[in-house]
């Protein structure tokens, strides 16, 4: 009976141990589920401020694009009449030339009419070909910033 006895005071010491143990085992759990909890609101906290900062540089993309569709609209435009008004030129200058033509072929009749020399200049090339102008062909330069305003 003594060996009962002393058993079970050794039993209830182990249980004891156990239940500390667990008790242990449980509070580790505890605060491991306290850490990830926090941990997780952190994660989800980070991603709310990065999708709200994405949100933020789209409007602000947007923005940009706005602006520079209506530059691209303006340019458009702007290129549109000087192209119309280069049509003009080029049929002004067409018109020109054929007056010029005529009035020397006129000039040429009335010398011939009266026996006279004229000495009438040959219309340059330039007038009757506009799109070989007697200009140097330089290289045109493009770049980004031509298009800022």
């Amino acid at each position: 009976m003594a060996s009962s006895m002393q058993h079970q005071p050794a039993s209830s010491n182990s249980s004891s141990d156990v239940d500390q143990r667990y008790a242990m085992y449980d509070e580790k759990k505890r605060k491991r589920m306290i850490s990830n909890r926090e941990s997780a609101r952190r994660s989800r906290m980070r991603k709310q401020q990065h999708v709200e900062e994405l949100c933020a540089q789209r409007a602000l993309l947007q923005k940009e694009q706005i602006a520079c569709n209506q530059k691209i609209d303006a340019v458009s435009q702007g290129l549109a009449a000087i192209s119309a008004e280069n049509d003009v030129l080029r049929a002004q200058c067409a018109e020109l030339a054929d007056r010029l033509q005529s009035m020397n072929a006129i000039l040429q009749l009335w010398a011939d009419v009266n026996e006279t020399v004229v000495d009438i200049p040959e219309i340059p090339d330039v007038l009757l070909e506009p799109w070989q102008l007697p200009c140097p062909t330089l290289p045109i330069v493009a770049s980004a910033d031509m298009l800022q305003f």
